[in-house]
């Protein structure tokens, strides 16, 4: 049997292949993150996702110092509470925005960069102001004036009509409230003559949906927005307040989850009443214990200690490279200092929400 062939002109050969382009592109931006649907990350919060905010403020709750960052870009210790990258970071890098989401409050921070989102983060802020006011730092309302003065810069680099539209089509995350439990209640008796901790919570939700209204009428639309770890199993905690074995304190992580519960409720009134709004409530609390109780799964070997000096309550200036207990194989640790995961926990962590919740934002 003969076969007729035709040859074919390199003219025909282009028009193919521009139709094969045609045809499997959109196919292919399905499986990824359409890059100009989210032009910026933009969070709020604490320690969790503050990349060095708090450089600046006169407060001890501060980490640019070595050891933190022993395995950030170039070694350098950042202000990150982490020996690596921190959520905001694994988040906008997982968007595809950027690789490292810079502290607003960064004196060599660009211009350019405001356009693809920033973090007012402050170490040992909480819902309750009264927390930041403890720690000498930024409370969540004082990142929310600065999230204004950042709408204004915005205007003046692209124009208000571009600004708004990064305002409005951005993801916003927001991280904060342990410090509240973890610090203020549990640790100070400031707020326990006044509250149990059932009242505690409903302040502290009370105080968290005033400020997503108030986000919401500056502008913001798609709102992540988590919800406590089990800060009962914290090592600092498991030190103060988990008896001669360390164990994990039973009431601070039912306090935790009494807290989500709430939060969670309120998350959902607020997606009724602000028209137009997609605000998601991300539990990590599950995720979190996980990996404390199965640690092997993940090929950690120690949970209750950190990595930064004897691990049990070193944090902040106390972790610091004079302690020569530090460990020198983090990747078997869950904690990095008493109080903050590793890289590693961390990356593990926010595979999960990512998988869960931030295709509900987009």
């Amino acid at each position: 049997m003969q076969l007729f062939t035709m040859p074919i002109h390199s003219s025909s050969m282009l028009s193919l292949l521009v139709l094969l382009l045609q045809i499997l592109l959109p196919t292919a931006l399905n499986h990824g993150y359409n890059r100009s649907e989210v032009p910026a990350l933009i969070v709020f919060g604490d320690s969790i996702v503050d990349p060095g905010n708090n450089n600046i403020l006169t407060t001890l709750v501060k980490c640019n110092f070595p050891p933190y960052g022993r395995d950030f870009l170039q070694h350098k210790p950042t202000g990150r509470f982490s020996n690596g990258k921190i959520p905001s970071d694994m988040i906008a890098s997982a968007l595809g925005i950027k690789e490292l989401l810079p502290a607003y409050l960064d004196p060599q921070l660009k211009p350019q960069e405001l356009l693809t989102g920033v973090s007012f983060a402050s170490s040992g802020a909480g819902y309750d102001n009264l927390t930041a006011q403890i720690m000498s730092v930024l409370s969540l309302w004082d990142q929310l004036e600065l999230f204004k003065e950042y709408i204004e810069k915005l205007k003046a680099i692209t124009g208000e009509e571009r600004a708004a539209r990064i305002v409005s089509h951005s993801i916003y995350i927001v991280i904060i409230g342990t410090d509240d439990l973890a610090n203020t209640y549990f640790g100070t008796t400031l707020r326990r003559a006044h509250y149990n901790v059932a009242s505690y919570a409903d302040f502290l939700v009370g105080s968290a949906s005033s400020f997503y209204q108030e986000l919401y009428k500056l502008g913001a639309r798609k709102i992540g927005i988590s919800g406590l770890p089990p800060i009962g199993c914290v090592p600092a905690q498991r030190t103060l307040a988990g008896g001669i074995y360390r164990d994990c304190e039973a009431s601070y992580n039912q306090a935790a989850i009494n807290f989500n519960l709430k939060l969670s409720k309120a998350v959902e009134v607020l997606n009724t009443e602000l028209s137009g709004s997609t605000m998601v409530y991300i539990d990590i609390y599950t995720s979190f214990l996980n990996l404390i109780q199965r640690p092997f799964d993940y090929g950690f070997m120690e949970t209750s200690t950190g990595c930064c000096g004897t691990g049990k309550l070193e944090v902040a200036i106390f972790c610091n490279d004079l302690n020569p207990y530090t460990c020198t194989d983090v990747s078997k640790y869950v904690f990095w200092d008493s109080y903050h995961p590793t890289e590693k926990a961390y990356k593990i962590i926010i595979d999960r929400i990512f998988n869960d919740y931030v295709h509900r934002l987009i």
